[in-house]
């Protein structure tokens, strides 16, 4: 039985990595700033805050795991690099945003389980909001 991972190597594909590998990075930063900014919540309904942020930090890691993994077994290995990453402002705001920009990147995989894990992600977004939103 063969286990190598498939890798494609034309000059379209590697364009198609760079920009896989942005979104990953991108992903990854998506998920640190979560922490910045559950470290900074304070004040009233903050500690549902902390605790909304929390679990979906611990949700988001392990999805972007699953789809960093099946990518590099599907495309090879990928220069990753995550971006500087700052404390949002308004993490309703910025939580939306960020699901619009999953949601813009989806081309980017042609897989349906590519797409089923890009689901799950976007899920735990939308798991997010409800719970800043509503369960203050």
């Amino acid at each position: 039985m063969n286990t190598a991972t498939v890798k494609q190597s034309n000059s379209k594909t590697g364009s198609a990595n760079k920009e896989i590998a942005a979104f990953i990075g991108k992903l990854f930063s998506f998920n640190n700033s979560l922490k910045l900014y559950h470290w900074h919540v304070t004040g009233k309904g903050s500690y549902a805050q902390h605790i909304a942020l929390d679990q979906a930090v611990g949700s988001l890691l392990g999805v972007t795991d699953r789809i960093v993994e099946t990518t590099y077994a599907l495309k090879g290995d990928l220069d990753i690099v995550i971006p500087e990453t700052s404390v949002p402002g308004d993490i309703v705001k910025h939580a939306s945003d960020f699901y619009k920009y999953v949601d813009s990147n989806r081309a980017l995989f042609s897989e349906d389980f590519s797409k089923s894990i890009l689901d799950d992600y976007q899920e735990a977004i939308q798991q997010l909001l409800y719970r800043l939103v509503r369960l203050q």
